[in-house]
């Protein structure tokens, strides 16, 4: 594993000690550089949390992942550039069940600086800067941000996409998910990894997924649409065959799948 590798990866040029301004800066380059992507669930290879292949698969080959390996993998980065940093285990809210998923359900992270941020490159289109916990709040072309307390040590992270004179649907908080702060370990996520990929009632195997974020909005991939969001603007592209699938998953990812 090679810290220069993976920060030429995420087009990092230079190194600072640990700030609010360099974490702010990893984070967005790593949302803009390594997309959110299942295309190894259910049946094209292993996914299996060990830090090691999970950087050949995403740094060398600039592939992506899902969240246990992106989040993991980015908690290898920081800790290596010197930053305290704590895995938390989220429970991911359902709109349609309208109920939240299981522990260990996504991985997100927790920063230690003067105060204490949450950072996530592994939850798909969610906040690009770090929220300062408790009650933080943020903003950014994908939309507004905050953190509520829901109890005891329990916070939740909430979304509201921004509003567009188009799309007057727009404006409406959600919940994206429900953590602690306590420091969880890598191996405590391998049985919900296996369920996520071996489950039949996981989305993660009704699908094909790959996204990213871009200057002004995101390009998604999905099973049978490109959708390609600008400004808040969306274009949505439908297709019908595995073969246009895997063209605009190289064109638009420089993905090539085996």
């Amino acid at each position: 594993m090679n810290l220069e590798q993976y920060l030429n990866r995420i087009g990092i040029k230079k190194i600072y000690s640990p700030s609010y301004e360099f974490l702010a800066e990893l984070q967005l380059e790593h949302l803009y550089s390594v997309p959110f992507e299942d295309l190894d669930i259910p049946n094209r290879a292993r996914i299996v949390l060990d830090i090691e292949r999970i950087y050949k698969k995403i740094i060398p080959t600039k592939r992506g992942g899902f969240c246990y390996e992106l989040n993991g993998l980015f908690h290898w980065l920081l800790t290596q550039l010197g930053f305290n940093v704590d895995m938390l285990s989220a429970m991911v809210y359902n709109n349609q069940k309208e109920e939240l998923g299981p522990e260990f359900d996504h991985m997100t992270l927790l920063v230690h600086l003067d105060k204490n941020y949450l950072v996530d490159v592994g939850f798909g289109d969610s906040f690009r800067t770090p929220v300062l916990m408790p009650d933080g709040e943020g903003e950014d072309v994908s939309g507004k941000y905050k953190l509520k307390s829901a109890g005891e040590n329990i916070f939740q992270l909430w979304k509201r996409e921004n509003e567009i004179s188009s799309l007057p649907r727009n404006g409406k908080w959600k919940l994206q998910y429900q953590f602690t702060t306590e420091s969880r370990k890598f191996s405590d996520y391998e049985t919900m990894c296996a369920f996520q990929q071996d489950d039949l009632s996981s989305h993660f195997r009704t699908r094909m997924l790959c996204t990213i974020a871009t200057r002004d909005g995101r390009i998604t991939l999905s099973n049978n649409s490109l959708t390609v969001t600008v400004n808040g603007n969306k274009s949505k592209t439908e297709f019908d065959s595995e073969k246009e699938f895997l063209l605009l998953l190289k064109k638009y990812f420089g993905i090539e799948l085996t």
